[in-house]
Parts: C-alpha cells; structure tokens; sequence
C-alpha cells in the first residue's frame, strides 16, 4: 500500500471515531433513558422518562411499603428499598416519578467542564448547577438526588429551591444529603422532603455531574422514570414497568387481609390456616367473598380485580 493511501485511510478512520465521539452530557439522552427503561411499553415523556399514569401514582399511596417491597423481591429486585430518613412532613404519603441527579465533593477542574457541558446545553450558567435538575421538573415528578449523605457545605436545597421544586412539580424531594433553611421549606404547603439532615451552610464543596443517569441512594439502585413511594417507613423506588402489576397484586393483598381478619374474628378458620397457603376451601371461601364486596369501596375496577385472580388461579 502506497503512503499517500496509508495516509488516507488513516485520516478517514480518524474522521469516523471523530464523529462517533460526543462530549460527556450533564443530563443524558432520550435515547438513552429509553435503553435504561426498555421494558416499559407505554407513553413516554419527550425526556425519554416512562409517564406512569396519574392514576397508578394515587393508587400506589395506599400501598403498603412492606407490600411494594415484597412484591419486588419475588420479581428479583432486592436492592429498592433505603430507610433511616428525616421528613419534613412525617404523615405525609409522596409517590411520583424521578429526576435523578449525581453530585459528588467539589473539584474545581470538573466544576468547569460541567459548567461549560451546561452552557452548551442551554442550561442557566448564572446560578448554581443545583437549579438544573429543578428547571426540567414537570407535574407529578419527584427530584432524587444522591448526596452521598454529605450535610455540611453540603446542602442542596432551601426555601428558595424549595419553592420552585414544588411550583414545577407540586411534589417533593428523596435527598441523600442534607437541606438548609428547613423553616422555610415547612412553609411550603404541599411539599414534603426526606433527607439525611439539616445545617445552615450553604452548597460549596459538592458539585452535580449528571441528570437523569442512573444513581445510588443508600442500598437502592435508582434509574430515571422509576417511580418512588415514600412514606413514614421510608422510600422504595419501583421499575416503571412493573408499577401496574405491583400495584393490583398489592390491593388484592389487602383484600386478603381484611377478609383474614373477618373470618378469624367469626371464627370460621384457625389462624393457621389463614397464615399459611390457602386450602382450595378457604379460596373459594374467598373468591365468593369478593364477589359480595361493593365496587365502590373496591380499589380497582371489577373488570381489573377479576382479570388479575383468573391470572393467579383463584
């Protein structure tokens, strides 16, 4: 081969890799939160994020976390749940679908490119990178942000940010890390946080890195579109594609419960045998039961609870 042609060939592969390569994005692709969230089939938000129906989310507040929890532990996913929170608001329920954002300790040679990254992404360069998960908020999201569990110099939101999470969302926050001006964010009628702690300093040795990737909060793996429930017994981050099943299976547990309670208070079976696997009897007993419950006290539709019991052989 002639050098001109080595030559050539050389440029023209560099010219290939070149335009294959693209600067590290702070807030990731559509195209890439549909790869992390591949099994879900339904509408989606031009972000990528699965939209969990508003519906699913109401419905998933009366769900149980030890319900969720089990649920997802039969399907595999172990790794889900992280307690140990404060709460702004400790009665309140909080279920919505997640922004994810990174931060790690301040470096000032990386605070730079994520700054410029930014401005390229038409990001607001004037203040702080921590706004940047906030301006993307819409209505039923909620913002969770692994902090690391830094509360010093560490804070990654006040009043101030406190109000524009919740004008864009009307929602809350899942912060491992820590908040300031915690006054201020009590005021703030209808939103709720849980958090590691409190301190009045403000953010300046932690820096974001990414939007929308996937992050760690404690012992949970949490991917953009995940859908959150959060309650006084702590938060549990959900596959979007397996809200729907979760949520049903989960209705129809409490359905089995309080039927339970009912026969072991008339006496009708020992508690042995309403603890342990359901003789064909005690189902029957059960499937009969549910078709005297009235349909407005029934958590789903008719048609929904007796298409889940013909796909569990009740």
């Amino acid at each position: 081969m002639k050098k001109n042609q080595m030559k050539n060939m050389l440029l023209l592969a560099c010219f290939v890799v070149t335009l294959g390569m693209s600067a590290q994005k702070v807030g990731s692709s559509p195209e890439y939160i549909k790869a992390l969230t591949n099994q879900w089939k339904g509408e989606r938000f031009s972000d990528g994020r699965p939209k969990v129906s508003d519906a699913l989310l109401g419905r998933l507040k009366k769900i149980r976390i030890e319900e969720a929890w089990g649920y997802l532990r039969r399907k595999g996913f172990n790794n889900q749940y992280e307690g140990g929170w404060k709460i702004i608001h400790p009665e309140g329920v909080m279920t919505g679908r997640v922004v994810t954002a990174q931060y790690v300790p301040l470096r000032p040679d990386l605070k730079e490119y994520v700054k410029l990254q930014g401005a390229k992404e038409k990001r607001d360069t004037i203040g702080g990178s921590n706004s940047w998960p906030i301006e993307i908020l819409v209505n039923g999201d909620v913002y969770v942000a692994d902090g690391y569990g830094r509360i010093i110099d560490g804070t990654l939101i006040g009043s101030n940010l406190g109000n524009a999470i919740y004008a864009n969302s009307k929602n809350g926050v899942v912060f491992d890390g820590g908040v300031r001006d915690l006054g201020g964010l009590l005021e703030i009628e209808g939103f709720n946080g849980w958090y590691r702690d409190e301190d009045p300093s403000y953010l300046q040795e932690q820096m974001l890195t990414t939007i929308n990737a996937p992050i760690r909060i404690g012992r949970a793996t949490v991917l953009p579109g995940d859908v959150v429930l959060a309650n006084r017994h702590g938060t549990i981050f959900i596959p979007s594609h397996l809200v729907a099943e979760l949520v049903i299976s989960s209705e129809v547990v409490a359905l089995r419960d309080e039927f339970g309670f009912q026969r072991l208070r008339e006496k009708t079976y020992t508690a042995g045998q309403i603890d342990t696997r359901w003789t064909p009897e005690i189902k029957a007993d059960f499937t009969d039961w549910l078709k005297k419950y009235p349909d407005a006290k029934l958590p789903m539709t008719r048609a929904e609870l007796n298409d889940h019991l013909k796909k569990n052989n009740y």
